[in-house]
């Protein structure tokens, strides 16, 4: 007989691939997915540490779980509780402490072990306790990629796959390292295999994962290691891969191999994620960025020289301890002179373990929502002169899942916007027959022509099908 688990992910891509890897992990043990807490016998919430209260959401949805738990044990019925991801790594024996609903708590990089944690849950409800106590948030040395299934169900044209872990930069703001742990590649073979697997289920586009995706250093195969750049390489020869993205990236770790994947290799999309944080020296220096602004701006610059049309993004934190309004100018500055195409931008909170968290110089929460105001009606700003500087053009959308209008599709360009495409409006004769007849383009790369842009998203029209 079947059993159903539900997952709930919190925060960023990676805990998105997490998420999906441990659903095939807990397939061959008669799993299946469940679309809804209340009819599910196991429940993972995976967490996410860098969000504001991360731990505290958490909290408030074990409680409405311990609730749902009693009245399933009324009937007879066991119901699991799991907790995984970085709130779990970084505060596992506190969780088990406090929530005594949790029956298991485990790190991001132990989900492998879930079939054995469960059987040793199951044995200690066999024994009587109404909650089961297992805690697994070790760094194993042999890695959770050595252990998770080759086979996945995967639905979507567009995939993540995760080639880089941890990270080894310890900015003080940040937890990463102390829950993810050491920077850790996979071997380009896995990655090109795994990425194969997904092209044969009809992915067209890959996001390749990591915290520190671009310091990739990966066992080439050959008794060397292999750079992102390389990799890139590797993976644009497998057939029917259209797209290569990456994220999250450092900008110390944008070498002349990756800069030139962007100018040489058609399938790496001309849009970037490259986090700056603040555009102040002196703010940078006690983040532990370990680059100055005037760096980042030689790195902007190469790569615009690569690759003229690229597209960049970026994450800021305002308020920083010990920010002054002189620091806050120097981060206008820059956003002024990069002229982002997509930005996110956050007011400083303290994350627990962290240097920066113990700062006696915090900055006042008006002040810095004041700041982030003005941070973000200049991004605004730009991102909607980025998208209007797109009417009239023609581009290539990847169309991912059915709009609020009949024959309108969504997707993403090339630069990651938002697209809304009128299928009924085309230059060529199409075939439109049959039952829904506009579900024969989904998952397909369209030509289609920009005739409107807002601040978050774009319309446009279909010119011709391309796959």
């Amino acid at each position: 007989m079947s059993k159903k688990v539900f997952i709930k992910t919190y925060g960023c891509q990676m805990n998105v691939y997490d998420s999906k890897r441990m659903a095939d992990v807990l397939k061959p043990h008669g799993y299946e997915q469940s679309e809804s807490a209340e009819d599910a016998d196991l429940v993972i919430l995976n967490t996410c540490h860098i969000r504001e209260k991360a731990a505290e959401k958490v909290y408030s949805e074990i409680g409405r779980l311990k609730a749902h738990k009693e009245v399933q044990a009324e009937s007879g019925k066991n119901m699991y509780i799991a907790v995984a991801g970085c709130v779990a790594q970084a505060e596992g024996p506190e969780m088990m402490k406090r929530a005594p609903a949790i029956d298991m708590v485990l790190g991001p990089q132990t989900y492998h072990r879930l079939p054995d944690m469960l059987k040793s849950a199951e044995e200690q409800r066999t024994g009587g306790r109404r909650s089961a106590r297992v805690l697994d948030t070790d760094f194993p040395v042999d890695t959770k990629f050595d252990h998770l299934p080759t086979d996945s169900d995967f639905d979507g044209p567009a995939a993540f796959l995760t080639i880089q872990e941890g990270c080894d930069k310890f900015c003080t703001f940040c937890v990463v390292p102390y829950t993810r742990g050491a920077e850790y590649s996979r071997p380009v073979k896995d990655i090109v295999d795994e990425a194969k697997r997904l092209v044969a289920k009809g992915v067209v586009e890959i996001t390749l994962l990591g915290q520190n995706v671009n310091a990739f250093h990966g066992d080439d195969g050959k008794g060397g290691t292999a750079t992102l750049g390389a990799l890139i390489s590797e993976l644009d020869k497998i057939d029917g891969l259209d797209r290569i993205r990456y994220t999250t990236s450092h900008p110390r770790d944008m070498d002349d191999g990756l800069i030139f994947a962007h100018r040489d290799i058609a399938s790496c999309m001309p849009y970037l994620h490259l986090p700056v944080q603040s555009g102040s020296d002196r703010i940078l220096d006690a983040m532990n960025r370990k680059h100055t602004r005037e760096e980042y701006f030689r790195v902007i610059e190469r790569l615009r020289e690569a690759k003229p049309d690229l597209a960049l993004s970026s994450d800021f934190i305002v308020g920083f301890p010990g920010e002054t309004d002189e620091d806050f100018e120097d981060t206008l500055d820059l956003v002024r002179r990069v002229k982002y195409a997509q930005a996110y931008s956050f007011k400083y909170s303290p994350r627990p373990g962290t240097p920066a968290s113990v700062n006696e110089d915090q900055v006042p929460e008006d002040v810095k929502s004041e700041r982030l105001a003005r941070l973000q009606a200049l991004l605004n700003e730009h991102q909607l002169e980025f998208n209007e500087s797109t009417l009239g053009r023609e581009m290539d959308v990847l169309l991912e899942r059915e709009g609020k209008l009949e024959g309108q599709l969504l997707g993403r360009s090339p630069y990651l916007q938002s697209v809304h495409v009128d299928l009924t409006k085309h230059d060529n004769a199409l075939d439109l027959t049959g039952d829904k007849p506009y579900s024969k383009f989904m998952g397909k790369l369209v030509r289609v022509r920009i005739v409107e842009a807002g601040p978050n998203s774009l319309k446009g029209e279909l010119v011709r099908a391309l796959n």
